[in-house]
């Protein structure tokens, strides 16, 4: 019996990774693209933030270069620009757990990030890069030795 349902589970999963192929090597791609976009620091006190309003993914570096954290856009309007914008506000929750405040991010953190218009596509790459990046707050902030 045991045989009979592993058969079309094993087919069933071949025509998942089959359906999936094409997504997973354009994610890797723009995985790519997303590590070698230009990397940008935050504005001072008093300027502003120069990002486009489209979706799209975007990786924080602290000011010792470490990956702080990964994210991407979910449904706001003005996209990249009023995501990183919500993190100097200090309205996002990755600054209140980490940084306690948004003014921080002005002190030497730095940010890179492309467009990407499908939802579905913004949603795999953010998880890869954090899969692929691992910054310290994922898991409580444990190391992955520990």
């Amino acid at each position: 019996m045991v045989a009979a349902i592993a058969i079309p589970v094993l087919v069933f999963c071949a025509s998942i990774v089959r359906t999936h192929e094409g997504r997973t090597k354009s994610g890797k791609a723009k995985f790519e693209r997303l590590i070698r976009s230009p990397m940008t620091q935050f504005p001072n006190a008093g300027e502003r933030l120069d990002v486009p309003h489209l979706q799209g993914v975007y990786i924080i570096y602290d000011p010792k270069g470490r990956v702080a954290h990964v994210g991407r856009t979910v449904r706001g309007k003005r996209g990249l620009h009023q995501r990183l914008n919500n993190h100097l506000q200090g309205a996002s929750s990755f600054v209140q757990k980490e940084l306690a405040e948004g003014s921080a991010l002005r002190g030497g953190y730095k940010y890179r990030f492309i467009a990407i218009e499908d939802n579905r596509l913004r949603a795999f790459l953010e998880a890869f890069t954090i899969g692929q990046l691992c910054p310290d707050h994922i898991g409580g902030g444990a190391l992955l030795s520990e």
